[in-house]
């Protein structure tokens, strides 16, 4: 390579949760700049769902949202790989950090896609339903595992 990598930023745990993955997934959500909005609504929807399902069910909101990302983290994708005069869709696996990012940007993506009054109200229900392991975030994933199961046979063209 012509050049060095960029060295990988020291991202802070977030305040409240002294969670650094919490900050992640704040950055995604943030426009603008506007980091303590994302936080603002990002609470909001903890508390939500700590307010519709996880005081009943007796487990910890933060605990919820993690599994909820969890269930929606995709284990392969198909990434396109010309060869010849033909296109291959050729699944590959993930890396970890990309997984990661790419669960936290559908679930960002379907809240905001949903219908509701405020965001943080949208997040709460996405991340009920990608808990319950369904919504659009989980569809999501569903689908790029059965593109990847579909186009199985081109797995020998890996980069």
């Amino acid at each position: 390579m012509r050049k060095a990598t960029p060295k990988k930023r020291v991202i802070l745990p977030d305040p409240v949760f002294n969670e650094v993955k919490v900050t992640r997934f704040v950055n995604h959500l943030m426009y603008d700049g506007k980091k303590n909005t994302a936080f603002t609504i990002f609470y909001n929807a903890i508390e939500l769902v700590n307010k519709r399902f996880a005081e009943k069910e007796g487990v910890n909101a933060l605990d919820v949202w993690k599994k909820a990302l969890d269930n929606i983290t995709p284990q392969v994708e198909v990434k396109s790989r010309r060869i010849g005069g033909a296109t291959f869709q050729v699944p590959t696996e993930i890396r970890a950090d990309r997984k990661e990012s790419i669960s936290m940007k559908n679930m960002i993506i379907y809240s905001r896609k949903r219908g509701g009054k405020s965001m943080a109200d949208k997040l709460a229900a996405e991340i009920l339903d990608a808990y319950n392991e369904q919504g659009g975030a989980f569809k999501r994933k569903e689908d790029m595992h059965k593109m990847a199961e579909a186009n199985r046979a081109f797995a020998h063209f890996k980069f």
